[in-house]
C-alpha cells in the first residue's frame, strides 16, 4: 500500500440492515480516496456472497471478494468472503480459517485488532447497523493506538445494537449518517498522522492465534467456570484496561455480550433436543397405553397412561423454558445498546 500522510487503513462493520448502509457508503467516496478500505458483513458460512458485486457497482471504487496474500491498494474495497476472518499483516490482506469471535466468521473485532496493531494512528474504523456488540472492543483498541471511530447513527440504523456499543466502548467515536460518513473518511485520509504499525503484546498474541503462529493449548485469562458454546471447553476472563473478553483453548472468543448470546443459543439447542425426545416418549406411551388397553392389561394401562400424563406435564414445562429463552434472547437483541 502506498505511503500517506493520512489515516488511509479504513476497516468497517456491519451485521443486520447493513447490506443497504455499506452500499450508501461506499456510493458516497470517491473514486481517488487515498484509502484502502476493508468490510467485513456478518455472513452465513455457506453458499456464496453478492456484497462484492454489490459494492462495485454502488460507486467508482472498485470493490472485490479479498483474496490471501494480496496487497493493500488504495482505492480499492476488499470484502471479507463468508467463512474466513479477514486480517492485515504487514501491508496484505491475510484470510484465516480461525475460531469463530463472538459467534461470526468473519467477525469486525479480529479485522479491527489487526487494522490497530497495522495502523496505529493510520486505522479509521466504521461501525454500522447490526445486532450485539461486535466491533466495540475492536473499536476501543482502535482509539486506543491512535486511531479514530465513527459509527452509523444509531437512530438512523436499522439495528442499533453495533453503533451503540462502539459508542459506549470509545471515548471519543463520532455519530454520523452513512452520507456523512463517506465525508469524514475523506477529511481523515487527508489528516496528517503518524505512520507505522504500534506495539501491544496481548493483541499480538491474539492475532498470532488467528494466524497459527502461537501454541494453541496455551491460554492466557483467569480460568472460570464457564463452558465455551461453541465446543464445551474451559473459557478464560482476559481484562485488559477497560476491555473484557472471553477464550476457550481452541480459540472461540467472546466479548461478555456475546457469551451472553452464545450461551443462549446454546441452552435454546439443548431444550429443543429434550423437547424432542419428551414428544417422541410421549408418541410411544400412547402407543403403548392403547396396545395395554386392547389387550385387557388395566393395571399396565392405568400406569402406562400415568408415565404419559408425567410426560406430558414435563414437556409442557420444556416447552414454557424454551419459550421464556426465546424471549430473553429476543430482549438482549432489541437492547444491545447502553
Amino acid at each position: 500500500m502506498a505511503n500517506s500522510n493520512g489515516r488511509d487503513l479504513v476497516v468497517v462493520a456491519a451485521s443486520a440492515g447493513g447490506v443497504e448502509a455499506l452500499r450508501s457508503l461506499v456510493a458516497e467516496l470517491p473514486g481517488d480516496l487515498a484509502a484502502v478500505v476493508l468490510v467485513v458483513l456478518h455472513l452465513p458460512a455457506r453458499g456464496e456472497s453478492a456484497l462484492a458485486g454489490i459494492l462495485d457497482r454502488a460507486g467508482p471504487l472498485p470493490a472485490a471478494p479479498a483474496r490471501d496474500g494480496e496487497r493493500l491498494r488504495h482505492g480499492h474495497v476488499h470484502v471479507a468472503p463468508p467463512d474466513r476472518h479477514m486480517l492485515v499483516r504487514d501491508g496484505t490482506v491475510r484470510l484465516v480459517r480461525g475460531p469463530r469471535y463472538n459467534g461470526h466468521r468473519p467477525a469486525a473485532d479480529p479485522l479491527f485488532l489487526s487494522a490497530a496493531l497495522e495502523g496505529g494512528s493510520r486505522a479509521a474504523a466504521v461501525v454500522l447497523s447490526g445486532t450485539l456488540d461486535d466491533g466495540a472492543r475492536g473499536s476501543s483498541v482502535v482509539e486506543r493506538h491512535g486511531g479514530v471511530v465513527v459509527v452509523q447513527d444509531p437512530l438512523e440504523s436499522a439495528f442499533d445494537g453495533m453503533p451503540r456499543a462502539a459508542l459506549a466502548a470509545t471515548e471519543s467515536a463520532e455519530s454520523l449518517s452513512v452520507k456523512k460518513i463517506a465525508g469524514w473518511l475523506v477529511r481523515q485520509s487527508r489528516t496528517p498522522v503518524a505512520e507505522g504499525p504500534v506495539r501491544d503484546a496481548a493483541v499480538e498474541r491474539e492475532i498470532a492465534r488467528y494466524l497459527l503462529t502461537a501454541d494453541s493449548g496455551t491460554h492466557e485469562g483467569q480460568l472460570t467456570a464457564l463452558s465455551c458454546p461453541e465446543c464445551g471447553g474451559p473459557v478464560y476472563e482476559t481484562v485488559a484496561g477497560p476491555e473484557t473478553y472471553y477464550g476457550c483453548r481452541v480459540g472461540h472468543a467472546w466479548t461478555p455480550k456475546g457469551l451472553a448470546s452464545g450461551q443462549a443459543e446454546a441452552v435454546e439447542r439443548a431444550l429443543w433436543t429434550v423437547i424432542l425426545r419428551l414428544e417422541e416418549r410421549l408418541r410411544l406411551l400412547d402407543r403403548m397405553v392403547k396396545r395395554a388397553e386392547s389387550g385387557g392389561r388395566n393395571h399396565s394401562s392405568r400406569r402406562l397412561r400415568r408415565d404419559a400424563e408425567e410426560t406430558g406435564r414435563a414437556l409442557e414445562t420444556m416447552r414454557m423454558l424454551q419459550n421464556s429463552i426465546d424471549g430473553a434472547g429476543d430482549d438482549l437483541v432489541s437492547h444491545s445498546g447502553p
